[in-house]
C-alpha cells in the first residue's frame, strides 16, 4: 500500500489537542509512510503543543462565536468564508487523501472545505451530546467515530462507528507506581491524595470551592494534588502556602500518567478526554462539568457515567457548597469507590486511536500524489 496523506483538524483545547495527537500516531503506526499535516486556530495552543509532537501544523485565523461580547461577532461570518477559502489552499497545495475533523475553531472549516472538493472526511465526535458544527458535517462523512451510545439522533446511523475516544499513550501504558508517584510529586504515599484538574486551561469554580475545603480536607489528612490553570496558579499558591506539606500547586501537570498513580480520587470537569482517561485509570471521581460548554455537552459527558454508578456529578453552580461535603463523602465509601473502580473499568477502551485509525485506512485510496 502506497502512503496516505492525512490533515487532522481541531484543537483549542487539551481535550481536542490530545486525540488529534493520538489519531497521528496510530496511523503512523498502522501506515508506516503516511504523511500528516495539522490545522489548527492561530493563537491557540494547539499551534504549541502539536509540533512538541513532532507534527507539522498550520494555523486558520477563525475564533469560535463570543457569547459575552456579540459586538465582536460581527467579523465572524467574514472570517468563516475566509477559513474555508484558505482551507482549500491548504488542501490543494497538501493534496490529502482524507481529512479529520476532531472537534475545536478549526475543524469546521478544513472538512467543509475537503468535502466540496471531494475529499473523504471523517469525524472524531468526543461528546455525548454532538456540536452544531458536526451535525451539519456528519451528514456527508464516510465515517462519525463516537464514545457514547445513542449518537444516530445526530448523525446517519450507517457512518457511526463507535471506537471510544483517543487517550494519550502517557496514560495508556502508564507503568509508574503509586509509591513512585507520590514521590515525584512530594507527596507520602501513605495518606490519601486529592486530584483536582479543571482541565488544561483550569477551572475558576471549581479552583474557588477547593480554596473554601482546603482546611477542612487538610484536617482530614487528605493530600491535594491541584492544578489549577494559569488564572488560578498565583492565589492558589499563596493559599496553599500555609499547607504546602499537604498540598501541590501546578499551573498545568504535564506527568499525567504520575498524578492520576498519585491519586486515589479525583475532582474533574466532565471534557471527553478526562472521560476517556479516567476510565482507563479507574479512580473514583466527582465530575463539576462546565456548565458553558456548547449544548452543556459536559453535562450529559458526565451523566452517562453517573447512570452506570461510575461517578459522582455536581453542577457548578453549587461547587462551593457541594463539593467539600461529597469529597469527605466519598472518602469514607470504600464500597462506593470499589464500584467506581469496577464500573469505569468495564467502560473503558484502550485501542481507541487506532480503532479510529483503521477506519480512516479502510476507506481511503491513496493519491499517489
Amino acid at each position: 500500500m502506497n502512503p496516505i496523506r492525512v490533515i487532522i483538524a481541531g484543537g483549542g483545547t487539551g481535550g481536542h489537542i490530545f486525540p488529534a495527537v493520538a489519531i497521528g500516531h496510530a496511523l503512523q503506526r498502522l501506515a508506516p509512510g503516511t504523511e500528516l499535516l495539522c490545522v489548527g486556530a492561530k493563537g491557540k495552543m494547539e499551534m504549541e503543543k502539536v509540533p512538541q509532537e513532532g507534527f507539522r501544523i498550520i494555523g486558520l485565523d477563525i475564533a469560535g462565536m463570543n457569547r459575552a461580547n456579540m459586538l465582536k461577532n460581527l467579523l465572524l461570518p467574514y472570517k468563516l468564508l475566509k477559513s474555508v477559502w484558505d482551507s482549500r489552499k491548504i488542501i490543494r497545495d497538501f493534496r490529502p487523501d482524507a481529512v479529520v475533523g476532531v472537534g475545536g475553531y478549526a475543524s469546521f472549516p478544513i472538512l467543509k472545505a475537503a468535502q466540496q472538493m471531494g475529499i473523504p472526511t471523517f469525524i472524531q465526535e468526543q461528546n455525548s451530546f454532538a456540536g452544531k458544527s458536526n451535525k451539519i458535517l456528519g451528514k456527508n462523512a464516510k465515517a462519525v467515530c463516537v464514545a457514547y451510545e445513542g449518537m444516530e439522533q445526530f448523525f446517519p446511523e450507517k457512518t457511526l462507528q463507535m471506537t471510544g475516544n483517543p487517550v494519550r499513550q502517557l496514560i495508556c501504558g502508564a507503568t509508574i507506581s503509586h509509591e513512585e508517584a507520590c514521590a515525584h510529586f512530594g507527596l507520602d504515599f501513605r495518606k490519601k491524595t486529592l486530584l483536582v484538574v479543571g482541565g488544561s486551561l483550569g477551572a475558576r469554580s471549581v479552583n474557588e470551592a477547593i480554596i473554601a475545603a482546603l482546611p477542612a480536607l487538610v484536617k482530614k489528612g487528605l493530600q491535594v494534588l491541584w492544578q489549577t490553570g494559569k488564572s488560578g496558579y498565583e492565589q492558589a499558591v499563596k493559599i496553599a502556602a500555609p499547607v504546602a506539606d499537604h498540598v501541590v500547586v501546578r499551573e498545568f501537570i504535564r506527568e499525567m500518567d504520575a498524578a492520576y498513580a498519585a491519586a486515589d480520587m479525583v475532582v474533574s470537569r466532565a471534557g471527553a478526554l478526562a472521560i476517556a482517561e479516567l476510565c482507563i485509570v479507574a479512580k473514583p471521581v466527582i465530575f463539576v462539568p462546565y456548565p458553558h460548554a456548547a449544548e452543556d455537552h459536559q453535562t450529559s459527558n458526565a451523566r452517562a457515567l453517573v447512570d452506570k454508578g461510575a461517578a459522582r456529578m455536581i453542577p457548578d453552580a453549587r461547587v462551593k457548597e457541594e463539593l467539600l461535603p461529597e469529597i469527605l463523602s466519598l472518602l469514607q465509601n470504600e464500597k462506593e469507590q470499589s464500584r467506581m473502580h469496577n464500573a469505569l473499568s468495564q467502560i473503558a477502551i484502550r485501542d481507541a486511536d487506532e480503532r479510529i485509525a483503521r477506519q480512516i485506512i479502510a476507506h481511503v485510496k491513496p493519491s499517489n500524489a
